[in-house]
């Protein structure tokens, strides 16, 4: 019998939640996503010195600002695994534009056209690339004018239908929910425990994917941030999944019969299209405690990373 990981692949996207070229190669995801966590720890790895070394040889013979010169050197380093990710994934790599620009609509468009611009400067066009915006309004208003201009969207640290529901209306390529993260919150509530059945992670993506499939909305539903395979085996049938390596390898180990449990031909029951403007998205963001909260600590998470980046790549270029 085929592994689960290969059932999963036959209904489902398999994405690579990783900046590990190694275990890129070794797994052979469709796509890879990657963020300022992961390129830090990439960065960090011996085997990538290279890489490391070119972006910081190119950040030496630049000029101006000290601290333009590290976001530039950061944003070269982000590039250049893109690329090498680029050149093993048949398919999208999402690059990540800076978590500290996500209530910043006019800075974020400019990071992501320049971010753009280098992928096309090495020869990758825009429709290999997914420029990766957290799913505040600001970032969401970023998102529909880049789709305007042909640049795809990946929507991510998404916690609720509302955030979806925008994203939708902002034609968001794709939107990235994050399962274990909510799971995470419940559980710190004192909830629980939970199956992969009541996993309220789980539920949040069913419903996002109900609604859109019901609704018509072509905004590509990609589940992240799994905790364990019981969480994406829930999901079998999702559009897509980004999964870590760990997973990865649990699910090629796996025996047994991996049911659908997502079809966009009969999605789940999803209540009305709902109207979404700035003042109810702040507002029933503001009424949904979890998704608040896991929204700004997964910022605060990004930006922390982000800064450890910088200040490596600033030590590298004074030395």
């Amino acid at each position: 019998m085929p592994s689960k990981l290969d059932q999963l692949r036959t209904m489902t996207v398999v994405v690579a939640d990783t900046g590990d070229l190694e275990a890129v190669r070794r797994l052979h995801p469709v796509d890879c996503t990657t963020n300022p966590t992961l390129i830090l720890k990439a960065v960090e790895t011996p085997a990538y010195a290279a890489l490391v070394d070119e972006a910081i040889a190119w950040g030496g013979r630049q000029s101006g600002a000290r601290e333009a010169v590290v976001a530039a050197t950061c944003d070269r380093l982000a590039v250049t695994f893109g690329a090498e990710l680029a050149g093993i994934v048949p398919g999208r790599v999402s690059t990540e534009v800076d978590a500290d620009l996500s209530f910043d609509t006019t800075a974020t468009l400019e990071k992501a056209r320049a971010l753009i611009a280098a992928y096309e400067a090495r020869g990758i066009g825009r429709d290999r690339i997914l420029i990766k915006i957290a799913s505040t309004w600001e970032g969401i208003q970023a998102a529909k004018v880049l789709q305007s201009e042909g640049i795809d969207c990946n929507l991510t640290l998404l916690f609720s239908l509302v955030q979806a529901v925008a994203c939708g209306d902002a034609k968001a390529f794709l939107i990235s929910p994050f399962v274990g993260r909510i799971l995470d919150w419940y559980v710190k509530a004192g909830q629980g425990p939970y199956t992969a059945e009541t996993d309220p992670g789980v539920l949040s993506v069913r419903a996002i994917h109900a609604y859109y499939k019901t609704h018509g909305v072509g905004t590509v539903v990609m589940g992240a941030s799994f905790r364990n395979i019981g969480e994406i085996e829930a999901l079998a049938g999702c559009d897509r999944l980004t999964i870590g390596p760990g997973l990865l390898d649990e699910l090629a180990a796996a025996q047994g019969d991996l049911p659908r449990r997502l079809d966009p031909a009969r999605p789940s029951e999803a209540g009305p299209r709902l109207t979404i403007d700035e003042k109810s998205f702040r507002f029933l963001m503001n009424e949904d405690a979890m998704a608040t909260e896991k929204l700004a600590e997964g910022i605060r998470g990004f930006v922390k990373d982000l800064r450890a980046l910088r200040a490596l790549v600033a030590k590298r270029l004074a030395a």
